[in-house]
């Protein structure tokens, strides 16, 4: 089909509204073949015992229309590239169906059993087979809304994925009253910052724990360029790693933490589920680093970004009224690789969305902000470029857990060691009372970690600042608007040097 045409109707329908999406599924509904007519019958029974039981995962956005299709902003930012060709409609739509079935492994896996056995037909069967079905049966409902223009062209306009900014706050005035006061707190975060970056990490009379990465073989740059480079061979040019190539990666580009230690706050590790227990708690006897692989766009280019998130059991009060303080807390650390395997530049945030910096490399050049009064790009430290055999040594403050600095080292800087494990474990996690539970709830956050500081900063429009947040739901400025996992994040702010085209 001509994608000049197919954009055409996208535009056309998203101009539509919603109320033209529900007739295609609708038809499923009433299909006179039987096993499109069950198919989505099983959708609609599936989406119910999920909703019921409050597992639904909120990683990826579900698309209206498509109960077997999701997209994330990175995936939604290529559809122009998948109106192209029809195997770049393929691949997107195979993508599509791909995030939808990573969510409901994790939903199925999450439900009870009571819940599972009285889907239709799955009485004393399994949960594989509960997938099997599922997946089976997203790829029949996708081949043939595929064959269908005006289904093509809603698949399309349906691909976007709303912020976890609340506009209704911000359009009602109270923002714009509140926006200077903000950015000025802000703007003294920033600069309180700066001033401990020049003071660096306390020495005396602190204790300080080092923990290197996993010890496993280095990869050359080289190989890591070639592996980088499948992506000109992918219709939708994403770089396609196996999971052990991605381990690998994450190994490679590892960092070293530095923590002081002045309580059992300060010890990171394994989330878990305790019996009784009302959110997830850490268990520091297990020092694991939880890693997850994103992308973002730069022009033509989809580069590939590994974050290593670390879990604090809790920020602890500082003196009588601390309205940051809470239980659990975290930091992510992201790096972003050029095309030839070096790091371009690096960045962080905890969970909450909260305290985002970059960290570029002379191969990102920072752009100058649009508005005079909006988080842009806070860099309290450049660093060099980084070699093969260096990886970046992030020392964390006690308490706060805020960055103090970062240096480049190489060897074996220390013989603590911790472990990796997949972020995505997080949507699924053993319980002791039966079953499994995710650790953030069907609206993306960890109940029971909320700030107090959101009964401050609800006007800012941001949804239940201050909690812990799953990811695809990073809202990360007070002032203006920007998501972690944007598409575009580092093109609108940073000038990259990708090296030979």
């Amino acid at each position: 089909m001509n994608p000049w045409r197919v954009l055409a109707l996208a535009a056309a329908v998203a101009a539509g509204g919603c109320a033209t999406l529900g007739g295609d599924f609708d038809a499923h509904l009433a299909s006179p073949a039987v096993q499109v007519r069950e198919c989505a019958e099983w959708y609609r029974a599936l989406d119910a015992a999920t909703g019921e039981a409050g597992v639904g995962d909120a990683q990826y956005h579900r698309l209206p229309g498509f109960p077997y299709l999701r997209v994330d902003r990175v995936t939604a930012s290529l559809r122009e590239r998948a109106a192209q060709s029809e195997p770049a409609m393929q691949a997107y739509a195979e993508r599509l169906l791909e995030l939808d079935l990573e969510a409901r492994r994790h939903e199925i896996e999450n439900l009870p059993r009571t819940r599972l056995e009285a889907l239709p037909g799955m009485a004393g069967l399994t949960r594989g087979h509960v997938q099997r079905r599922t997946d089976a049966c997203g790829r029949l409902l996708r081949e043939i809304d595929l064959a269908k223009p005006q289904a093509r062209a809603a698949l399309l306009a349906q691909s976007s994925v709303p912020d976890d900014y609340e506009t209704g706050w911000r359009v009602a005035g109270l923002y714009w009253l509140t926006r200077l006061p903000f950015f000025s707190g802000v703007k003294r975060w920033e600069e309180e910052t700066l001033a401990a970056f020049a003071r660096g990490p306390a020495a005396e009379g602190a204790l300080r724990v080092r923990y290197a990465p996993p010890a496993l073989p280095a990869v050359p740059r080289e190989r890591i360029a070639e592996m980088l480079g499948r992506a000109r061979a992918d219709p939708l040019g994403r770089p396609f790693l196996s999971n052990e190539e991605f381990h690998l990666l994450a190994a490679a580009y590892a960092p070293s933490f530095d923590i002081e230690v002045a309580g059992d706050y300060d010890r990171f590790g394994a989330l878990r589920w305790l019996r009784h227990a009302d959110l997830p708690q850490i268990d520091a006897a297990d020092p694991l680093v939880y890693v997850q692989p994103s992308y973002t766009r730069y022009g033509e280019h989809v580069l590939l970004q590994i974050s290593y998130v670390l879990w604090f059991p809790e920020r602890p009060a500082q003196g009588g009224f601390d309205l940051l303080s809470g239980r659990l807390d975290g930091l992510f650390w992201r790096v972003t690789l050029a095309p030839d395997g070096e790091p371009l530049l690096y960045d962080s945030m905890h969970p909450c969305g909260c305290y985002h910096m970059f960290f570029p490399t002379p191969r990102a050049r920072p752009r100058e902000s649009p508005s005079a009064i909006e988080e842009w790009a806070f860099a309290p430290q450049p660093l060099p470029r980084v070699a093969g055999d260096e990886r970046p040594l992030v020392s964390i403050a006690t308490g706060t857990h805020y960055i103090e600095r970062v240096a480049l080292v190489r060897g074996r800087d220390s013989l603590s060691r911790y472990a990796f494990h997949p972020y995505d474990a997080l949507r699924s996690l053993l319980h002791p009372e039966g079953g499994r539970r995710s650790a953030f709830g069907p609206d993306g956050l960890i109940a029971g970690s909320e700030r107090a500081e959101r009964f401050l900063f609800w006007p800012m429009g941001i949804a239940s600042p201050g909690a812990m947040r799953q990811w695809g739901r990073h809202a990360t400025a007070f002032v203006g608007r920007r998501h972690f996992d944007e598409a575009r994040l580092l093109e609108r702010r940073f000038e990259l040097d990708l090296g030979k085209p």
